[in-house]
């Protein structure tokens, strides 16, 4: 017998960017039965859109691999508060930075207050995205593509020009992309743009 299909409530929010506390039901971002294994000890990241997400689960999970957590997120104070807890829940450091990553002012100072809260940085998660569907690409204004590349693209270059002099032997950037970079999405046409070029071949750096 196939395996009943789950159909979820559409996850419409009246508001940029939106807000994981306000969706039923809620994301699940732990794998409870996931066994650690010290694999990042130690360790400190930096993860831009880490309130929520895709974000959220990786602070949990670097968390319980030894990882200490810098979370970088716009203005959803609550869900940032819900990761920190989660990841101070599995004995580790968590330390919350507000601000736009389209600001480059601001991702210097989000990698300063984590070298001086944190101590110093290993890995670099550039997460952060927004998107805004429009029918076409006559609904796309010039203020919407700017603030799409300036969160989506300029924030990834912004941070890492910023994070590169403290990143040290072994460190790590990891960028992450989209479905739409592959099969794209009419209805998204300056983010599967900004996706794109997020290809393997660059969605993932190492240091020697």
């Amino acid at each position: 017998m196939a395996k009943e299909q789950k159909t979820l409530p559409p996850q419409e929010q009246p508001h940029r960017p939106g807000v994981e506390s306000e969706m039923s039901p809620l994301p699940e971002a732990e794998d409870h039965l996931y066994k650690a294994s010290g694999k990042l000890d130690e360790k400190v990241a930096l993860i831009t859109g880490g309130d929520s997400g895709i974000g959220r689960a990786v602070a949990i999970l670097f968390a319980k691999e030894g990882a200490d957590i810098a979370v970088s997120y716009l203005n959803e104070h609550d869900d940032a508060q819900e990761t920190k807890r989660q990841v101070e829940q599995e004995g580790r450091r968590c330390i919350l930075i507000p601000g736009d990553v389209g600001d480059e002012p601001y991702c210097r100072r989000a990698v300063r207050e984590t070298m001086d809260q944190l101590g110093r940085l290993h890995i670099l998660i550039n997460n952060a995205a927004e998107q805004h569907p429009q029918e076409s690409i006559e609904g796309i204004t010039a203020e919407q593509l700017e603030r799409t590349f300036r969160t989506n693209i300029f924030g990834m270059f912004f941070l890492v020009k910023a994070a590169l002099p403290h990143l040290q032997k072994g460190a790590a950037i990891v960028n992450t992309t989209s479905v739409t970079a592959y099969q794209g999405n009419p209805m998204l046409l300056d983010y599967s743009t900004r996706k794109g070029p997020s290809s393997p071949s660059l969605a993932r750096s190492r240091f020697p």
